[in-house]
């Protein structure tokens, strides 16, 4: 029983001597389980922490990740818009069948089309259609300067 206690105590502190007081070798024991006790409450504190961080940083992760899709997606919807923006149509139809559709989305005004905003690129004289002006007597209502 006694090489036990010895042997405990050469445990408990190594390389020094061994001590041969029981009660001070029961002492150091108790004062090392408790430190080892609170030293493994510590790592398990830290641990479940960690893990808490883990599932907060998994759970980023998936929402940036949910976003560079969103993002990507609207990345390439508006490059499709700029590309069918900057692509000049290769013709117009014939100014009747433009005056037929933009009858139907309520763009004439008895009978003059109405400017047309969906052509940026184009003026909107183009689309006008040509007001009968008498001008036979500008020659006399406008004389010529100079």
């Amino acid at each position: 029983m006694v090489s036990r206690f010895l042997e405990l105590g050469s445990i408990l502190e190594p390389g020094r001597p061994a001590k041969s007081d029981k009660a001070v070798i029961l002492i150091d024991a108790v004062r090392m389980v408790t430190q080892l006790r609170n030293e493994v409450q510590k790592l398990k504190e830290s641990n479940e922490d960690l893990q808490l961080k883990i599932k907060e940083l998994k759970a980023e992760k998936n929402e940036l990740r949910d976003e560079k899709q969103r993002l990507k997606a609207d990345k390439e919807k508006l490059e499709q818009q700029v590309k069918a923006m900057s692509v000049q149509p290769g013709f117009l139809p014939h100014p009747s069948a433009m005056l037929a559709t933009y009858a139907t989305q309520g763009q004439v005004a008895g009978n003059k089309l109405m400017p047309f905003i969906g052509y940026p690129s184009f003026a909107m004289w183009q689309f006008m259609q040509p007001a009968v002006v008498d001008t036979s007597q500008d020659h006399v209502l406008r004389p010529p300067v100079a």
